[in-house]
């Protein structure tokens, strides 16, 4: 019996189908963990019937009432944490049959081989027999986040995904309770976990007796509120290290302009980038990137990018006010809003993301 990873399954009013998974699963000696998420008394007797199936190889936690698929994971963490200490991670997959014995197998050993790695079982929507509403909706929310996050994966939405313990364990104080929490997942991992894909067959039931009970409308504004939270971090340490460096630009022009009429928007831009630089490095690395990466390397290469920027930004500014004679404060703006979006793609891709070996 494999209790290294065991294999957890959320179920919510589930069907025979999650009792076929089970004994295809059961020759492999995985352990397995079923939340039962408060499917109530009408599927007591299938749980009943997955607990005997299971024996000593598993475990039926039950939630009294529907807690959510988040929820439901999120117990199935804490118990397999406090009761199975040898385990070094868990693969979760789901109980609707999209998930066989074979791929569920294939991401647990690459978690084996990779146990600092958050394993993704990915789908191809690329077939034609998969709704064009699902293809299309998986690519937007890809192109989404890639540019939120960084994160470059073929498949956001699955629930077949290998997990390492030490991610588990910062997992239950993620928030989200419902489908959206597999995104928070995902948002979570950026720059501290390395996402490795394995193909997975994709099986997708079109008949009217498959169930689901992923709400379209609700639970994709769950899911989107997920990057929303994470643009308004960004916008709110964008939108301050801005009215700060604005303002103290203007301090130093004020203070300058006599004194040194031809260097001082030169002189003014330094100044106050140095300083609002300082203040968006640390509500970057704590606030908005929540970075693990270590905060003196962080730090030289944000130092690096500031200067890069400080120096394009005061070269730009110079020169265009130079040629135009626009107020100065307004060609800063347009330059740092062209230079402010680069540095953020970096930052997410290098600065503050934690390089793995």
């Amino acid at each position: 019996m494999d209790r290294c990873i065991p294999i957890l399954i959320p179920a919510y009013e589930p069907d025979d189908r999650m009792l076929g998974l089970l004994e295809t699963l059961i020759p492999t000696g995985c352990y397995v963990v079923i939340v039962d998420d408060g499917s109530g008394v009408e599927y007591a007797s299938l749980f009943d019937k997955a607990s005997e199936m299971l024996g000593e190889n598993g475990h039926v936690l039950h939630h009294e009432v529907n807690k959510g698929k988040g929820r439901a994971l999120k117990t199935g963490f804490s118990y397999i944490l406090e009761n199975m200490p040898e385990a070094s991670g868990v693969v979760t997959a789901d109980s609707d049959g999209q998930h066989v014995a074979e791929a569920i197998s294939e991401v647990s050993d690459t978690l084996k081989e990779n146990p600092e790695c958050l394993i993704m079982g990915v789908r191809s929507f690329d077939r034609e027999d998969i709704p064009w509403k699902s293809s299309f909706g998986n690519k937007i929310t890809i192109k989404v986040m890639s540019f939120v996050t960084g994160i470059k994966t073929s498949d956001t939405q699955t629930g077949l995904r290998g997990i390492p313990r030490s991610f588990m364990e910062k997992l239950l104080k993620v928030r989200g309770e419902r489908f959206e929490f597999e995104m928070e997942m995902l948002v979570e991992s950026a720059g501290k976990y390395k996402i490795i894909e394995v193909s997975i067959p994709t099986i997708y039931d079109s008949k009217e007796s498959h169930q689901t009970h992923f709400r379209p409308v609700r639970d994709s504004i769950k899911i989107y509120k997920v990057f929303g939270r994470k643009i308004l971090k960004f916008i709110i340490s964008s939108l301050s290290s801005a009215v700060l460096d604005i303002l103290l630009f203007m301090l130093f022009c004020n203070l300058l302009k006599d004194k040194s009429p031809v260097w001082y928007v030169t002189i003014s831009t330094v100044a106050a980038r140095i300083i609002s630089a300082t203040y968006n490095y640390l509500i970057n690395y704590i606030f908005v990137f929540k970075s693990e990466e270590n905060m003196g390397k962080a730090a030289v290469k944000y130092a690096t990018l500031a200067c890069c920027q400080m120096g394009l930004s005061a070269g730009a500014t110079t020169l265009i006010f130079w040629l135009t004679h626009v107020n100065e404060t307004v060609i800063k703006l347009i330059v740092d809003t062209v230079l402010f979006i680069i540095s953020y793609k970096i930052q997410q891709s290098s600065v503050f993301a934690k390089k793995h070996s």
